[in-house]
């Protein structure tokens, strides 16, 4: 599940009463099973963390001074702030302006452990069926009208219309009511999912009476419509304060939000204005930060961390370098195939290519040594397979032995290993030696299918011109056993496009992994979403033992289970050879103008910028940057 923050104060078990009382000697009523608990906060696994009357949480300072303002970097632009529907380019930071239901804590083994927002309180029977929420009476938008139940329902029956992402994660749920004044009910049409009552939680909320009225100008207003650049009403900690389209755009801290004193508020929410600046690419951003355009910054080439910090502000302290590790999350990345394609569809010509590809040098040459392989689909978590199957993984293995490669039970998953010379000549014949075994021979220096005469070609797709260092000596690989390859370089939004199309041979996937996985997955891997243009499948799979693991994860009895299940899906994706893994690095590299201040007991899951920072006056006055 995706990190979100949210409030504990009942626990998460769940009573019934099996008493059967006796009207007479003759005749007996059962008693019905209780009704189930309210609770404040809700975990996978054990007991939420914080308590009833728990005044904030350990990883903020609640005395943080409010004040100042801090500025972000993205690439990219925007062209509309309408959160409903996948269309345009959304406006960075736009989340800011809304409250949901529920959130996560940052410093919880189970970082799907979540408390109330919108909601005060939620429920849900012992066999998951159903979900309610009651929303908090204090809940406002920032025109000072109560937030509904109205208002949810409306915007879940919006965004699963108008959003074929999110129709496709909640496909689930049956219909979402009125149960009283201030209680939303999600019926579900299977039991036993028990992760659906919790990313109900997850929904953004937006005002019904704001969407159906009129503009200023007089026109009705269209929530299915991008073109409209009006700013919307929320109820979150922000609103926005001005902007210019594709530009920047900056949030101010509302006053008077009606959440301030949550627990889960307590500390956070601390800059009186955060502003998001939009940068044509990757180096143009890098030099604004070098000049002081903007505040911080997560670096994600390990390249760039390793070489192109070394400038005066860096030297002299005015910039200060922060590694953090990173715990809370995993991913895949990794050249990917469009499985659409007939050349992809025999796992051995996905096999060679990964037999190509020298990671151990790129990562040397270009990186620096500072990046790991990934050899998981959840790399970087527990979560990830290793060893042979085995105990509750293996049973469920088992149920799908006869859909899944033989090398799921007999070898541990390994990738090939380059690095030199010597080891590359021998990965490369090896990826000769499939290739041949899957209809192709060399025709002097093509590599041709023997049936058709026609030789294998690539066309690689990326919109980031720094994806060239570890691209131009992997094609070559490829270019030497005789496939022909061609680099494609296109801006964001065509490529957005042609791979939400699928118009693409292969080009760089990356999924970001919780420690919780769910529904999510069917989205990333399931063969319906590989039939959905806009769906995260962008490979294409269509595996019936995949849905099936899928499907073990999501209806998990325990955490037990989840993990077992997790990684017998892991086992197979990478047996299968749907990718060709990257690296990953499990730490943050940062990088901020020394003007802020963090807390002393940071969350372990999350670096929490700039939700739990704060701008320190004194400090920027001393270090000459105040603002």
């Amino acid at each position: 599940m995706p990190q979100q923050r949210a409030r504990r104060f009942l626990n998460f078990s769940l009573v019934l009463i099996s008493a059967v009382f006796a009207a007479s000697a003759v005749s007996s009523v059962p008693v019905k099973a209780q009704e189930p608990a309210w609770r404040y906060a809700v975990s996978f696994t054990g007991e939420p963390k914080y308590g009833p009357d728990t005044d904030h949480f350990d990883y903020v300072n609640p005395l943080a001074p409010k004040g100042g303002s801090v500025r972000l970097a993205t690439t990219g632009g925007f062209d509309s702030f309408n959160i409903m529907v996948p269309r345009g380019n959304l406006a960075p930071g736009i989340g800011l302006i809304y409250d949901t239901l529920m959130e996560a804590s940052l410093d919880e083994a189970d970082i799907s452990a979540q408390y109330g927002v919108l909601a005060e309180a939620m429920r849900y029977p012992e066999d998951y069926a159903w979900v309610e929420y009651r929303l908090n009476p204090e809940a406002r938008w920032h025109d000072g009208e109560p937030v509904t139940v109205e208002d949810v329902i409306w915007s879940f029956e919006t965004v699963t219309e108008f959003d074929p992402r999110q129709r496709f994660y909640y496909q689930n749920v049956v219909i979402a009511e009125p149960a009283g004044e201030r209680t939303v009910k999600f019926t579900f049409d299977a039991a036993g999912n028990r992760e659906l009552p919790k990313i109900m939680g997850q929904l953004y909320v937006l005002p019904k009476h704001w969407w159906e009225g009129t503009a200023p100008d007089g026109t009705p207003r269209d929530i299915s419509s991008t073109t409209s650049l009006e700013t919307p009403l929320g109820s979150g900690p922000y609103r926005i304060k001005e902007f210019d389209a594709n530009r920047q755009v900056t949030y101010e801290r509302v006053k008077d939000y009606w959440g301030a004193d949550l627990p889960i508020r307590v500390g956070t929410n601390n800059f009186d204005e955060v502003r998001i600046i939009s940068f044509l690419d990757n180096a143009v951003e890098f030099e604004a930060f070098k000049g002081d355009q903007y505040d911080f910054r997560q670096e994600r080439s390990a390249s760039q961390w390793a070489k192109a910090y070394d400038f005066p502000a860096t030297r002299d302290g005015r910039v200060v370098k922060e590694v953090f590790a990173d715990k809370g999350s995993g991913r895949m990345q990794g050249y990917i195939f469009n499985l659409r394609r007939d050349k992809f569809q025999d796992p051995r010509v996905r096999q060679a290519f990964n037999y190509a590809y020298d990671f151990e040098t790129t990562n040397e040459v270009v990186s620096a040594g500072l990046l790991k392989r990934i050899g998981s689909y959840f790399a970087g978590t527990d979560l990830a397979a290793t060893g042979l199957p085995e105990g509750r993984e293996l049973e469920i293995l088992e149920e799908v032995r006869d859909l899944v490669p033989p090398e799921v039970f007999t070898e541990e998953y390994k990738n090939p290993v380059g690095g030199s010379p010597q080891n590359m000549r021998q990965n490369l014949r090896t990826a000769l030696s499939l290739l041949k075994e899957a209809g192709y021979e060399l025709d002097g220096r093509r590599l041709i299918n023997k049936e058709t005469g026609e030789q294998l070609t690539v066309e690689f797709i990326y919109y980031d011109k720094s994806f060239e260092r570890s691209l131009l000596p992997f094609t070559r690989n490829l270019e030497n056993i005789g496939v022909a390859t061609t680099l494609r370089l296109v801006d964001q939004p065509q490529f957005i496009n042609r791979v939400q199309n699928r118009d693409f041979d292969m080009t760089i996937g990356a999924w970001p992994q919780s420690l919780s996985p769910g529904n999510e997955q069917r989205d990333f891997w399931g063969s319906e979403a590989a039939d959905r243009n806009q769906s995260r499948n962008s490979i294409g799979i269509k595996n019936p033992a995949v849905d099936k693991l899928i499907d073990r994860l999501v209806f998990a009895e325990d955490r037990e289970t989840l993990v077992a299940a997790t990684k017998a899906l892991d086992r197979v994706l990478l047996w299968n050879h749907y990718v060709v893994p990257q690296f990953y690095s499990d730490v943050d590299w940062t990088a901020r103008w020394n003007r802020f201040g963090h807390p002393e007991n940071m969350p372990v899951y999350s670096i929490g910028f700039p939700t739990i920072w704060w701008y320190d006056a004194e400090l920027a006055q001393r270090e000459g940057l105040a603002r």
